[in-house]
């Protein structure tokens, strides 16, 4: 942390950017799936952010990734953009916005289990496996018809779905310190996510998505989704968090993780009329108690958290922007 601090009110807009946008852009891909085609969305909004990002980087003076660097970022890229953000779009195409929020915030939970089986640098313990529990109680109670939780159940392929989209992003976060990255997070983050631009333009071609689309018949407000992902989302999102990160302690920075979720339930909720009955709000109440047990434990036990989270791969958001 710098021992000059910076203007109160600019500390204020910034956690109001990561905390209100990032919530909000699980609701802004809801509305542009619903006419655009979800990995050609994906594939836009990266492409764009990520040329704006890397040229903003090489323009600080950033050294460009070597060779290793950008095998390692494409490997990195593909678990986040491609699989990550891909599912995370297809699925908001059938789950709320606000509950996709909620099953993605299992994150922490699954980069403490990949640490566990993978990097052996976390240890199971009873108060890491209580919160563990009660993450998978919450995901239980958003998906399962027959607790008699009233509501209809969230769909389950694409809770199944949101599941593996988190848990690649928890391998992606893990790769990360094994695999020779950029070192300025600026760079990496900005690498990482033009590559995956490119790598969801081509998935989005293979499939076919292009195919008889046309953008002409895309509503205004799809088109403010997208520029409000490209814009917000990602290039003022991640312009807010590396200036928090250096201001501020990753503790406090790392409460978004459990703001955006509650913000994004609360957006879909009166935006976008999704419903918020005894089912959804248990199972948000569960997933983010999870969190908070896990990104407070005791840092000299854990090396993971969403701090590290954001600080080591590309915004979405989400997580990357939320971390969408």
């Amino acid at each position: 942390m710098h021992s000059i601090q910076p203007p109160r009110w600019k500390t204020l807009l910034a956690f109001a950017i990561i905390y209100i946008v990032w919530g909000s852009t699980f609701f802004a891909i809801r509305v542009g799936v619903h006419e655009v085609p979800p990995l050609l969305l994906a594939a836009v909004r990266f492409t764009i952010a990520g040329a704006v990002l890397l040229t903003w980087a090489v323009a600080r003076g950033e050294r460009l990734p070597s060779r290793r660097e950008w095998a390692s970022t494409t490997i990195v890229a593909v678990l986040i953009f491609v699989v990550d953000y891909g599912i995370l779009f297809w699925a908001e195409e059938r789950v709320p916005s606000g509950t996709a929020a909620v099953i993605l915030a299992t994150i922490p939970a699954l980069m403490a289990v990949a640490e566990i089986i993978f990097l052996r640098t976390e240890r199971l313990t009873l108060r890491l496996a209580f919160a563990l529990l009660i993450g998978l109680g919450g995901v239980v109670v958003l998906v399962d018809p027959s607790l008699g939780m009233g509501g209809a159940p969230v769909y389950a392929l694409g809770a199944a779905g949101l599941l593996v989209s988190a848990a690649s992003w928890s391998g992606a976060s893990v790769l990360t310190k094994v695999l020779p990255m950029p070192s300025s997070k600026v760079m990496s983050a900005a690498a990482q996510m033009t590559v995956g631009g490119v790598l969801l333009c081509i998935a989005a071609a293979a499939a076919g998505e292009e195919r008889g689309f046309d953008w002409g018949g895309v509503s205004a407000g799809a088109w403010f989704a997208l520029a409000y992902l490209v814009v917000f989302g990602s290039i003022v999102g991640f312009t807010a968090y590396t200036w928090l990160i250096h201001h501020e302690s990753p503790t406090r920075v790392g409460t978004y993780a459990y703001v955006n979720p509650v913000v994004a339930v609360v957006i879909g909720h009166f935006l976008g009329g999704e419903v918020l009955d005894s089912r959804t709000v248990s199972g948000t109440v569960l997933v983010l108690v999870s969190v908070i047990v896990i990104t407070t434990r005791s840092r000299a036990n854990a090396n993971s958290g969403a701090a590290v989270l954001r600080a080591a791969v590309a915004p979405g958001a989400s997580q990357a922007d939320s971390r969408p």
